[in-house]
């Protein structure tokens, strides 16, 4: 090395700084890669993340190969800087001194500034780093095998098999959290629905329906004038038909198959019975994932809600669902919603039979849904008792007054905006 140039020394110096920044920052870039973006690119075909990808499926191998060239680099470099100080001072005092400007410029150009613009811009840095990777692993090979072979046993000596895929998959919290950081990258509406859509394995049938009370059935066994003039005044598409109750249930009537046999004259009770379709039943606890699942196997579009008694407790149908995820089939939510009447004083009047979650979503309440399944069940359990009319309470920071009630229920409620700052009180 006595023979030679200084200018070759100090060339090889700066040649190897550079070659541990690119160790360094391809690192940082190759981990901090986004996993989902960087199988999307695979998929696509993109050459550059398909070497990423199959490098990153053995960290163990890749994190070997990386920190043997960057140990290496550091420590032929740090071997050149103390030759290069002796030549020029031929003073071993000044070799500490060297050391410590080295590490220094090792620490500026070749770890922190690289490690930033890689953590900064992952992809420009990690992509054309696979393709050095990609050779280099196999020519190294032998030596990060060994490397591995030690580390690997040490690690499986702390219970951990670096052969194991790392999980990268997302919960649901996690990819809730993924849409909403989202943001302009996905619309406002399309980010509703996403978030809607994750929701519906918590939400169950009981949540949704239309409570028995609200039924809207054909008792076969009703006054036949009246019987018809439902039929044919009638706005749904499909009508439950019954003997005496709603708990005798017999079958669902399409009004396709119905009409015609009205407008001919040919629709009679035997007739009503033919071309009724068996009942279909959903037992209350279903989410509506499941549910939704269900209505499509099943080819079904609407069926009864049982409790666990096999009482029929509701009505749900396919539309019900689909409206949990896209929303309310109208640009104003209050609309076509007869429970919810907007007043001139900028208050509500409420049917005491709403569902909790039709209300919050109307209304922008916060209510619990995870107890009773309407206002009127609601009221009761707070007040626990069957409060009188002209009874206030307060919900959610709303004050509720009590305007109506009918055999032992809720059936009418004035809800008012919200109070601009709560009082400290508790809900009563």
């Amino acid at each position: 090395m006595d023979d030679t140039p200084l200018s070759l020394l100090i060339a090889a110096l700066v040649l190897l700084i550079l070659l541990s920044a690119f160790f360094s920052g391809s690192e940082t870039g190759l981990m901090t890669l986004n996993r989902y973006r960087l199988r999307h690119l695979a998929n696509r075909g993109h050459p550059g993340a398909m070497r990423a990808q199959r490098l990153l499926e053995r960290q163990d191998r890749l994190i070997g190969l990386i920190l043997l060239g960057n140990n290496f680099v550091n420590i032929l470099a740090s071997i050149l800087m103390t030759l290069i100080t002796l030549r020029i001072y031929n003073d071993a005092g000044f070799v500490f001194a060297a050391g410590m400007l080295l590490t220094i410029v090792i620490l500026l150009f070749a770890e922190v500034t690289p490690k930033t613009l890689a953590a900064l811009h992952p992809e420009r840095i990690a992509f054309p780093a696979a393709y050095v990777y990609t050779p280099l692993l196999k020519l190294m090979y032998p030596f990060v095998w060994v490397v591995n072979l030690i580390a690997n046993s040490l690690l499986k000596l702390l219970g951990v098999s670096p052969e194991d895929p790392t999980s990268q998959a997302l919960t649901t919290e996690e990819l809730r959290s993924v849409v909403i950081e989202a943001g302009a990258m996905i619309p406002k509406r399309h980010q509703s629905m996403l978030l809607n859509l994750m929701d519906l394995e918590k939400v169950t049938v009981e949540d949704i329906m239309v409570p028995r009370s609200e039924i809207t059935g054909i008792d076969i066994d009703a006054d036949w004038e009246t019987t018809t003039r439902l039929l044919a005044t009638s706005q749904y598409t499909r009508l439950p038909l019954y003997r005496e109750n709603i708990n005798n249930a017999i079958g669902f009537l399409h009004m396709r198959n119905v009409l015609p046999l009205l407008h001919q004259d040919k629709l009679d009770r035997e007739e009503l019975l033919r071309i009724a379709r068996s009942p279909y039943f959903i037992p209350e606890n279903t989410s509506l994932n499941r549910q939704l699942l269900n209505f499509q196997r099943e080819h079904r579009r609407l069926g009864f809600v049982v409790d666990e008694y096999g009482e029929i407790q509701g009505l749900v149908t396919l539309e019900d669902i689909l409206e949990e995820v896209v929303g309310e089939f109208t640009s104003d939510p209050t609309a076509h919603i007869e429970d919810i009447v907007p007043q001139q004083d900028g208050s509500w009047i409420v049917d005491g039979s709403i569902t909790i979650r039709a209300l919050n979503s109307t209304l922008g309440m916060s209510l619990p849904t995870d107890g009773p399944k309407t206002l009127n069940g609601l009221i009761i359990e707070v007040m626990e008792i069957i409060p009188e009319k002209s009874t206030s309470l307060l919900l959610d920071n709303h004050p509720v007054d009590i305007v109506q009630i009918r055999d032992n229920m809720i059936k009418t409620v004035r809800i008012h905006p919200a109070l601009q700052a709560r009082t400290g009180k508790p809900d009563s």
